[in-house]
């Protein structure tokens, strides 16, 4: 069964569905333009690691604390001349709290390079949450992007994140949940836009190469329905719960309402 959405999906956008689809999506990519790009070029997937909080499932259950708490003595016997050491005790804790918890995820971007003398020709940049989220991952990721856009290769950026900071632009653009950008490295400082809403198609985008190559098209929306379909996300994905956070505004959960009516009539069918 193919998602109800024409476009992007926002239930994969939860972290527990997020890194398999991110990685799946650059392979995808990667596979697609290897099938019209070659001899002359080749496209690769390139894995990194950055560190993720991890969600936290809350629970009712409370731990308990005794009111006191004892530090005994191990029960040995004392030698000669050792001195008796009495029992402690501890004071309970006042209350609890958390820290974030991060762990490692595996992302993965697209490369395009030359056949022969593996040249960078363009970088795709798939974002992810911890591009999009204040901290040192996401500083790490804002200086690639400042060297990427100092160099001789042609950069695309794919945000299909409704939630986090956007990747900086001088003119901001039309407000929407999904962006992709491209900024060739003749025409720098201009950058190409494609504002996504919700409830659109994603587009075919060109994929530039060098001079005097065509740009080769990439369909992003045949690329995640076919990450969709492999993932079986149909089956992972509950859209008779909330979409996930961010919060939608008025417009646009009328829009998703409107998209799921029919869905969940077919689900309840099955």
């Amino acid at each position: 069964m193919s998602s109800p959405f024409p476009g992007m999906d926002p239930y994969i956008e939860t972290q527990r569905n997020w890194s398999d689809f991110h990685h799946d999506l650059a392979g995808e990519i990667r596979a697609r333009l290897n099938t019209t790009i070659q001899p002359d070029y080749y496209a690769i997937a390139v894995t990194y690691v950055a560190y993720d909080v991890i969600e936290i499932a809350h629970s009712d259950k409370r731990a308990t604390f005794p009111d006191v708490g004892l530090w005994r003595t191990s029960g040995r016997t004392l030698g000669a001349g050792a001195t008796a050491v009495l029992d402690a005790v501890i004071d309970p804790p006042q209350t609890q709290s958390m820290v974030k918890l991060e762990a490692p995820f595996r992302f993965a971007n697209v490369e395009v390079r030359e056949a022969g003398t593996d040249t960078l020709v363009t970088a795709i940049e798939i974002l992810s949450p911890v591009n999009k989220r204040g901290g040192r991952e996401r500083e790490k990721y804002l200086r690639k992007r400042r060297e990427l856009l100092r160099s001789e290769a042609h950069v695309m950026e794919i945000d299909l994140l409704r939630s986090g900071e956007r990747s900086p632009l001088e003119i901001p653009p039309p407000l929407a949940p999904y962006y992709v950008t491209l900024g060739r490295a003749n025409q720098r400082p201009t950058i190409d836009v494609w504002a996504i809403q919700l409830e659109a198609r994603l587009p075919v985008v060109p994929v530039p190469l060098m001079t005097p190559d065509p740009d080769v098209p990439l369909d992003l929306g045949a690329v995640v329905r076919s990450v969709y379909e492999r993932g079986a996300y149909a089956t992972r994905l509950d859209y008779r719960q909330p979409v996930p956070l961010p919060a939608l505004n008025e417009e646009q959960a009328a829009q998703v309402e409107e998209l799921l009516s029919a869905y969940r009539i077919d689900l309840d069918c099955i």
